[in-house]
């Protein structure tokens, strides 16, 4: 059981009410219903397993990618990259190195200076990031210049 922070405070951090279309990739039962819970009647919002990201056709002006270990993680940011509408907002869920809890070790945690390095090779800076539990905090990319 993780324990989260409010619904309401994750989905206002996560700026949800500003996408129209949402792909969830990898989330925990939980906050995929969090999310699920909030979507307004508008909005599209998707969840897949990270195996199944490449067959999605669609593109999504908002990804929340949950991927605590470095381990595939590169396959895994390039498939969801492929979907990210031009533009979009990125957010990667990560596990902090320095707690314990995550089923991740720490050792093979990926940590903010692995995703900006994997995302600035496409151009998408981290310009927020947001607290979702005791144990996660989710960083958000996108394109220079373009912040909501």
């Amino acid at each position: 059981m993780i324990p989260y922070r409010g619904a309401a405070e994750i989905t206002g951090r996560l700026e949800l009410a500003a996408a129209t279309e949402v792909l969830l990739v990898d989330p925990p039962t939980e906050l995929e219903a969090m999310v699920m819970a909030a979507a307004s009647p508008g909005q599209s919002i998707r969840s897949s397993e990270a195996r199944y990201v490449r067959s999605i056709k669609e593109a999504f002006d908002l990804i929340l990618l949950w991927q605590e270990s470095r381990v595939g993680s590169r396959a895994v940011f390039d498939a969801a990259l492929k979907k990210l509408a031009p533009q979009g907002r990125l957010w990667v869920v990560t596990a902090l190195r320095k707690v314990s809890g995550p089923r991740t070790p720490a050792i093979h945690r990926i940590e903010l200076g692995d995703l900006k390095k994997a995302f600035e090779k496409v151009g998408l800076v981290n310009d927020r990031e947001a607290r979702l539990s005791a144990w996660h905090v989710a960083y958000r990319f996108g394109k220079p210049g373009h912040s909501t």
